[in-house]
C-alpha cells in the first residue's frame, strides 16, 4: 500500500495557523486531562485522530460521555454526547482566552464541569486562523497517521496508543522493549519502561520546520550514528535522536514508503541495542 498526496509545507505563511490549532488543542486536552480516567504514560492527557481533526475520544461522565473533536475540515469545535446533545463552537481565531471560555460554557450548557485553570488561558490576543491553510496542514497529520498506524501496527512488542500531543501538537507513539530501566521506581512506569518515541512534529522553537523523530529513554550508547535512509540524519543539539525533515519526503513518488523506511531503520537500530 502507498500513500501519495503529501502537501507542501514549504514556507512559513501556514505557521500561524498552525500555532492557533496548538493553542485550541491545548484547550482541549486541558479537559480531557480534567475529565478523562489517569493512564499509565499520562495518556488520558493526549488527543487521538479522528477524519476530520482531533478528538478527546469518549469521556465517561455520570450518566453519559463526551467527545470533543476539533474538527479542521469544518473549522469548529463540536462538543457531543452519548444521549445525543451536540454545541458546536466556530472557529474563526479567536483569543485563545476566549476559546477557552466559549468551551467551558459550552460543557456548562451540557451540565459538564471540567476544572481547567483559567490562567493558563488568559492570552486575549487575536489569532489568526486560515481555514485553508489548517485543511492544508491536517490532510498532512491524517497522511502521517496512517503511515505511523501502520508502522505500528508491524511491531510485536507493546506500544502505547498514536496520540496528539496538545502541549506540543505533535504526534506520536511510544514502543517498549519490554526491559525495565535499572535502579528507577518500578511503580512509576514513565522512568520505568525502556522506551523509543516516534513522532511528528509540525514545527517548534528548536525546529521550525515539520519533521519526524524518533528517540530513546534511556539512550544506548552508538545509537546516534546508526545508518539511516537518505536525507535523514541524527539529532545531537537541544536532543538526540533520529532526524527526517518533512520537506525530504516530496522528493519521493512513494513519501509514506520513504517514511516508514526511515521508522523502520531507527527501530531496528535502537531495539537492537535495547534487547540486544
Amino acid at each position: 500500500m502507498t500513500i501519495s498526496g503529501f502537501p507542501d509545507l514549504n514556507g512559513a505563511d501556514w505557521q500561524p495557523t498552525r500555532d492557533s490549532m496548538k493553542q485550541y488543542a491545548r484547550v482541549v486536552g486541558k479537559v480531557r486531562r480534567a475529565l478523562a480516567p489517569p493512564e499509565k504514560h499520562w495518556f488520558h492527557t493526549a488527543l487521538r485522530v479522528a477524519a476530520v481533526g482531533a478528538t478527546t475520544g469518549p469521556i465517561p461522565g455520570i450518566d453519559s460521555s463526551v467527545e470533543l473533536v476539533l474538527d479542521f475540515v469544518n473549522h469548529a469545535l463540536q462538543v457531543v454526547t452519548s444521549t445525543g446533545q451536540t454545541r458546536s463552537i466556530p472557529l474563526r481565531g479567536q483569543p485563545v482566552a476566549v476559546f477557552h471560555r466559549q468551551t467551558l460554557d459550552a460543557l456548562a450548557g451540557l451540565g459538564i464541569e471540567a476544572a481547567v485553570d483559567p490562567d493558563q488561558f488568559s492570552d486575549d490576543s487575536q489569532l489568526t486562523y486560515v481555514p485553508q491553510q489548517a485543511r492544508r496542514l491536517w490532510t498532512a497529520f491524517s497522511l502521517v497517521n496512517l503511515t505511523l498506524a501502520r508502522f505500528k501496527g508491524s511491531l510485536r512488542e507493546e506500544t502505547g496508543p498514536l496520540v496528539l500531543w496538545p502541549h506540543n501538537f505533535d504526534l506520536a507513539f511510544l514502543w517498549f522493549s519490554g526491559r525495565k530501566v535499572p535502579n528507577q521506581d518500578l511503580a512509576n512506569p514513565e522512568y520505568a519502561d525502556e522506551q523509543m518515541n516516534f513522532g511528528f512534529e509540525p514545527g517548534d522553537a528548536g525546529i521550525p520546520e515539520p519533521y519526524f523523530y524518533v528517540t530513546a529513554y534511556p539512550m544506548p550508547d552508538g545509537l546516534a550514528g546508526s545508518p539511516l535512509p537518505a536525507g535523514a540524519t541524527w539529532q545531537t543539539e537541544g536532543w538526540t535522536g533520529a532526524l527526517l525533515r518533512y520537506v525530504e519526503l516530496l522528493k519521493y513518488d512513494d513519501p509514506a514508503g520513504h517514511l516508514l523506511a526511515f521508522l523502520i531503520a531507527a527501530h531496528r537500530a535502537g531495539s537492537k541495542q535495547m534487547t540486544g
